[in-house]
């Protein structure tokens, strides 16, 4: 019996057992179909991962948007029906993103075709603004009533929209320094020109991160007058043969020879470019202006120099050296080169004159070169006497001056400038040169000092634009007159040119203030003199002070002995190490 009863036990303990693994074996079998067949919640993140976004319109299957509802409800009746779920979610949700992208390229595209239309519109208006323009500076009656007005459409206030753009930017060119002179109080007032060529710009507010010249141009810039060349160029190619349809010269940016450029902060940009001709002393002239708004030509003309003469008229007492480098450099380029100048030296003093003559008749023997005066005055020295006799003497009617120093070093290119710059009765031409520093300091010892020709160089450490001087000027000999000339007053050195400057500045013509890159003043010693008045002698004095180096080869002069007792002190400090090594 004991035995029965124990085998009853043990069979219903193994009978519990296998149930147990039967109902456990259910179990995962059922967990497994609902894994494998059951449809995917709403909120299934591995999805929701998967579907695309674009931008803004980004697709949440946990929202409520009517198409996302409808695709899910597919979901369910395609998992009733037996088809793949995840299909038919995809499609659903893809059909509704692409029925968002075609409504909104459709938008674009209305957009773009309104664009378009705003575009031809204004464009037609700013051609017939230019046009007008071009009447007004021609003195032709203005545009804007007309058939180019009417051209413009029956939109109401497109008429008067134009006229009130055309008013402005007439105003803006009736202000600004364009085709005339505007009289100023001092020199203070003036807003100096930027010159250019095709790769460089030279410019006067340099501060202590700019160079005297750009190379390569900032970017900005560099954008601007590309802008700017481009138009000039598409305006003297279209239509080809320009003003009297002589010439069929296709301009380049090669025959660009340089500009001048300034902007006016309340009035507008003006721009200049000279081009080369048809001849190699005939070029054509386009002045721009970009008045805070489209860019547009004021004026087109050509500008033969083949008749303009010069007068270089240089006043000297005594420095016969300097005046032999000077003759120098005028047989090389005035002579050589240029060969439409005539020289007139004005001599003060006997001391020394013989010499002077002597070299005029040597150059002209060796270049067979007649065009020169000695002028001679038995007087003290005084700049502007000298300038204001030379001037004078010239008998041959109007002619082109330019007053020079004995020291100065000037190219061909300049000389191309100073009548490009000057016209009689509306323009005078101030360059501003740039003036070396002491050879001795720049290359450290007189040994070492190059040629001149390869001292001319535009760097910070070698030079710089000499903003402060109107000594050298290309005038006409009527304007001279007619200003007054010179205060031959004033004695010795400094102040007549200023004088001289500040009466064109109050007069109708127009002043071109503008770096030359032709131009050099060539370093000497200064004396300033113990019988000049006080502020000649503090002006002679800065002058003195800032022909010697720049800012930071004067800062290393000053500190020297600081930098002397440092290098002591380092060389002192390395012998002890190596002292201690040993």
């Amino acid at each position: 019996m004991r035995d029965g009863a124990m085998l009853r036990r043990g069979l219903l303990a193994w009978v519990s057992r296998m149930g147990a693994v039967l109902v456990l074996l259910c179990c995962s079998v059922s967990l497994l179909y609902v894994m494998t067949c059951s449809p995917l919640h709403s909120d299934n993140p591995p999805l929701s991962r998967a579907l695309p976004h674009a931008g803004s319109n980004q697709v949440s299957l946990g929202g409520t948007r009517p198409g996302v509802a409808a695709g899910m409800a597919g979901t369910g009746r395609a998992a009733q029906s037996g088809g793949p779920p995840v299909v038919h979610s995809y499609q659903a949700l893809l059909q509704e993103r692409e029925e968002q992208h075609r409504l909104h390229i459709t938008s674009l595209k209305k957009q773009i075709a309104q664009l378009k239309e705003a575009l031809q519109e204004r464009s037609q208006q700013l051609k017939g603004v230019q046009d007008s323009l071009k009447r007004a500076t021609a003195g032709g009656p203005p545009e804007g009533h007309g058939s180019q007005a009417g051209d413009l459409g029956d939109a109401p206030g497109a008429k008067s929209q134009q006229t009130d753009l055309q008013d402005f930017l007439r105003s803006q060119l009736s202000k600004a320094e364009v085709t005339g002179g505007v009289r100023l109080p001092s020199e203070y007032a003036v807003v100096p020109f930027e010159s250019f060529t095709l790769h460089k710009v030279y410019q006067l507010e340099m501060g202590l991160t700019r160079h005297p010249e750009e190379k390569p141009v900032r970017r900005d810039k560099r954008d601007e007058l590309g802008e700017v060349l481009e138009f000039a160029l598409h305006s003297l190619n279209t239509p080809p043969g320009q003003l009297d349809g002589k010439s069929s010269k296709v301009y380049s940016p090669s025959d660009f020879i340089e500009g001048i450029t300034r902007t006016e902060k309340d009035k507008g940009t003006v721009y200049e470019l000279t081009f080369r001709g048809d001849s190699s002393r005939e070029f054509r002239r386009l002045v721009l202006f970009r008045p805070f708004g489209p860019l547009m030509k004021v004026k087109s003309e050509r500008v033969d120099t083949a008749d303009v003469l010069i007068n270089i008229v240089v006043p000297l007492s005594r420095r016969t050296d300097k005046f032999k480098q000077f003759m120098h450099n005028f047989r090389d380029v005035c002579v050589r080169q240029d060969g439409r100048v005539h020289l007139t030296v004005v001599y003060f003093g006997k001391e020394q004159v013989s010499e002077v003559h002597r070299i005029l008749e040597n150059t002209s023997r060796e270049v067979n070169f007649k065009n020169y005066t000695l002028l001679q005055l038995d007087e003290e020295f005084s700049r502007g006497r000298g300038l204001d006799v030379g001037a004078r003497a010239w008998k041959w009617g109007n002619v082109l001056l330019f007053f020079c120093d004995v020291d100065i070093y000037f190219t061909a290119d300049f000389l191309g400038s100073c009548r490009l710059n000057t016209q009689s009765g509306k323009k005078v031409f101030y360059p501003v040169l740039f003036s070396q520093y002491n050879p001795k300091l720049i290359y450290g010892s007189p040994e070492h000092i190059p040629p001149v020709e390869q001292q001319l160089v535009m760097k910070k450490d070698t030079g710089f634009w000499r903003d402060f001087g109107f000594g050298m000027t290309c005038q006409y000999r009527s304007d001279f007159i007619n200003i007054g000339g010179f205060d031959i007053d004033i004695k010795g050195w400094g102040g007549e040119d200023v004088h001289l400057y500040r009466k064109y500045l109050r007069s109708n013509l127009l002043v071109v203030r503008a770096p030359s890159r032709g131009l050099f003043h060539l370093w000497h010693e200064k004396h300033c003199a113990d019988e000049l008045a006080p502020e000649q002698y503090r002006m002679c004095m800065q002058s003195k002070a800032m022909n010697e180096a720049s800012h930071g080869q004067l800062g290393m002069l000053f500190f020297r002995k600081d930098i002397d007792a440092h290098l002591r002190k380092q060389k002192t400090q390395q012998l002890l190490q190596n002292a201690k090594k040993t």
